[in-house]
């Protein structure tokens, strides 16, 4: 499982011109699923992400979790994270987990979010073609994978 994660002042997910999931201070994921991945994972990353510590402190060190910050996350499901260009330039995708798979395990990651941060989490819709809209706090950007 790898996530691409940033600190966003706020960020929005829009299919076919409806905002589907819209945050203000939090986390923006960007998650995608290997086609090996298992629920360890699964709940080792929802764990990590939530208690992820990039939001800054009184003495500006970052110390603090989203939901040290009361923040939001913004989470978008994104096979093209496993994207690779190991020959030519068009990249493979073949360590995505997919369609059915990663479809589940995107679900129970929000799910596990939701359990923890209620009212927190926002997403885009699994397989569409999404408008991300964010602004970067920072800029920090932080990729994590189990």
């Amino acid at each position: 499982m790898r996530a691409v994660v940033q600190r966003v002042s706020e960020a929005s997910v829009t299919v076919d011109g409806n905002i589907t999931g819209t945050i203000g201070k939090g986390l923006l994921v960007l998650l995608a699923v290997h086609r090996d991945d298992t629920d360890e994972q699964l709940r080792w990353m929802a764990e990590k992400l939530r208690k992820l510590r990039i939001f800054e402190d009184d003495e500006g060190k970052m110390n603090r979790s989203v939901e040290d910050v009361d923040g939001g996350m913004l989470i978008v499901s994104q096979f093209t994270l496993y994207g690779a260009l190991k020959k030519g330039t068009r990249p493979s995708f073949t360590a995505s987990a997919g369609p059915e798979k990663a479809e589940q395990m995107y679900d129970r990651m929000v799910a596990l979010l939701e359990e923890a941060l209620p009212g927190k989490i926002q997403t885009g819709i699994f397989a569409a073609k999404m408008d991300v809209s964010l602004v970067n706090d920072g800029p920090v950007t932080i990729i994590v994978e189990r």
